[in-house]
């Protein structure tokens, strides 16, 4: 079986190699990049599967990786950074990361976080679910991860992905932050509430004919979000 590749993007050798050193050790293929522009150069030539990705570098910054990447790919992004305000997190989620953390960390959170993200990109372990799911414009093949409305394929980042399918093998069910939260990033993530607004507003924008009315997912103030099937 291969190796899982992750590109590890930070302009701080001590951070890089202290990475590489544990990702390795625990088995995955790792690839290294001091700074965004040479990141670019090794994605157009590597096929990874996670990327980590600091903000602050040089040449060309993080956060403008992240929005090159996502024009193309659907590989998870996992933002680093020794500043934590939620402006700068929900700017980086907004843009297509799946994921936020702040320098400092333990190893083993990052591990936790990696995990999570790659387990939304998988589809070997996918609960069984109908071939299709239809409810209005929208149209969702599962085996093949497609998502279309009007015809018209949506492209989906795998915590898109995982957060739409979740939602709709619950249609018509209430389901509440904290629940959504650990369903789908996982348990140490049922305060994250932000993660969830953010995702929940990107869906919204690639599957609503208009976002600031949504008829497929649905609002339940104070509590949570609902997915509405439609005719």
């Amino acid at each position: 079986m291969a190796k899982t590749r992750v590109l590890v993007v930070d302009d701080d050798p001590a951070i890089s190699r202290l990475l590489s050193t544990n990702l390795k050790a625990r088995g995955y293929e790792v690839i290294t990049a001091m700074d965004g522009a040479e990141a670019l150069e090794a994605l157009d030539s590597e096929i990874v599967d996670l990327v980590i990705l600091d903000i602050m570098m040089p040449k060309v910054d993080g956060v403008e990786v992240c929005r090159r990447i996502r024009e193309w790919s659907r590989v998870p992004i996992i933002m680093l950074s020794a500043m934590g305000d939620e402006k700068g997190k929900v700017n980086c989620l907004e843009l297509g990361a799946d994921d936020y953390l702040t320098k400092p960390f333990g190893m083993a959170e990052l591990i936790a976080r990696l995990n999570t993200a790659l387990r939304h990109a998988d589809t070997s372990n996918v609960a069984p679910m109908p071939a299709t799911f239809n409810s209005g414009e929208l149209e969702i093949n599962f085996p093949g991860r497609r998502v279309t409305v009007n015809g018209t394929e949506v492209k989906l980042t795998p915590t898109e992905y995982s957060l739409l399918q979740h939602m709709v093998a619950n249609v018509d069910k209430v389901l509440t932050h904290s629940m959504l939260l650990q369903k789908v990033w996982g348990e140490e993530y049922y305060s994250e509430k932000e993660y969830l607004r953010v995702f929940i507003g990107r869906l919204r924008k690639k599957i609503e004919a208009n976002p600031e009315n949504p008829k497929y997912i649905v609002t339940v103030p104070g509590v949570g979000y609902h997915f509405a099937q439609t005719s």
